[in-house]
């Protein structure tokens, strides 16, 4: 599975460079994160409960940071394994460009699973790990800058507002 996307965080590059890490920034903002321990010469340990359509598992990684460009860029290299559930490894290649409104993060990912997860198919997968990305970055938002994500959440509510306005709902 590969996967890339960009995401504009309202905060420093050097400040969101920061977040990414510190092993207490991670565990708030990985959703489903249990555990977070380590530090970025040696490595992190993690274990992350997650539900895959029909499949519920703990996690338990390894996570490594290489390639260390400061407030630039950084490569994440990661394998867990969920007992029964199977195993995910992969790797994302993250760059942090400064823009108008704080940091524009890019990321690619390429990633493997196996055991009843890879059984799932393709769509259930990517559809998945889109879902935690995304999820990864509000909460990261919501951490860094806490006023511009409660903006966010409001303009949703007038989107919403509208829509019921139009179909009745």
């Amino acid at each position: 599975m590969q996967m890339s996307d960009s995401k504009e965080i309202a905060a420093p590059p050097a400040e969101v460079y920061a977040a990414l890490l510190n092993p207490e920034v991670l565990k708030a903002c990985v959703p489903g994160a249990q555990e977070v321990n380590g530090s970025v010469e040696e490595g992190f340990v993690a274990s992350v409960t997650q539900k895959v359509g029909p499949v519920k598992a703990t996690f338990k990684g390894q996570v490594t940071l290489s390639d260390l460009i400061e407030n630039e860029k950084l490569t994440i290299t990661g394998e867990g394994k969920g007992g029964a559930a199977g195993f995910a490894k992969g790797g994302a290649v993250v760059s942090l460009t400064p823009s108008e409104t704080g940091t524009l993060l890019s990321y690619e990912v390429e990633a493997k699973v196996g055991g009843k997860l890879a059984q799932l198919g393709s769509r259930i997968i990517d559809g998945f790990a889109k879902k935690m990305a995304d999820q990864f970055f509000v909460n990261l938002q919501t951490h860094l800058a806490p006023e511009e994500a409660e903006e966010d959440a409001g303009e949703g509510e007038e989107k919403k507002g509208w829509f019921k306005k139009i179909t009745g709902n």
